[in-house]
C-alpha cells in the first residue's frame, strides 16, 4: 500500500489522511488540552477524496496515522461512455476506464480530446481538474 506515516499532532487544514480504509482531505481539526491522566487528544474532520463522505477520526496527538501517497498525471480523454470515461496517460500512453466525475463544475466540462489532472491515490483514479 501507498502510504506515509506521522503523528495526529502535525496535520492541518489541507492535508490528506487515511480515515478507515479511505483518502480524506482534513477540512477541520481541533485539540483538547491534556486532562489529569493522559494525553492530549486531538479530534479530526475529514471528507472523503472519492465518495464525499465526511468522517471523524478521535485520537491521542502522538498517535501515528497513514497518509495517502498521491501521484498527479496528465492525461487525455479519449471517449465518454456514460459514467465511466476512458483517459490515455500523456507520459506512459497507457489506456484505462476511470469514473467520471461527480462535481458538476468538473463534469460539465469532460469532452472528448480534453486534458486532465487526474491523481492516483492507493490504486484508485480520480479526475480534479479539467485543462
Amino acid at each position: 500500500m501507498s502510504v506515509n506515516y506521522a503523528k495526529i499532532g502535525e496535520l492541518k487544514e489541507g492535508n490528506y489522511i487515511i480515515i478507515d480504509g479511505e483518502p480524506c482531505r482534513v477540512v477541520e481539526i481541533s485539540k483538547a488540552k491534556t486532562g489529569k491522566h493522559g494525553a492530549a487528544k486531538a479530534n479530526v474532520v475529514a471528507v472523503s477524496i472519492f465518495s464525499g463522505a465526511k468522517k471523524t477520526l478521535m485520537a491521542p496527538v502522538d498517535d501515528q496515522v497513514e497518509i495517502p501517497i498521491i501521484e498527479k498525471h496528465v492525461g487525455q480523454i479519449l471517449a465518454d461512455m456514460g459514467n465511466k470515461i476512458q483517459v490515455m496517460d500523456l507520459n506512459t500512453y497507457e489506456t484505462f476506464d476511470m469514473e467520471k466525475p461527480t462535481e458538476e463544475d468538473l463534469a460539465s466540462k469532460i469532452r472528448q480530446g480534453a486534458e486532465v489532472e487526474y491523481w492516483t491515490i492507493m490504486g484508485r483514479n480520480k479526475i480534479v481538474r479539467v485543462k
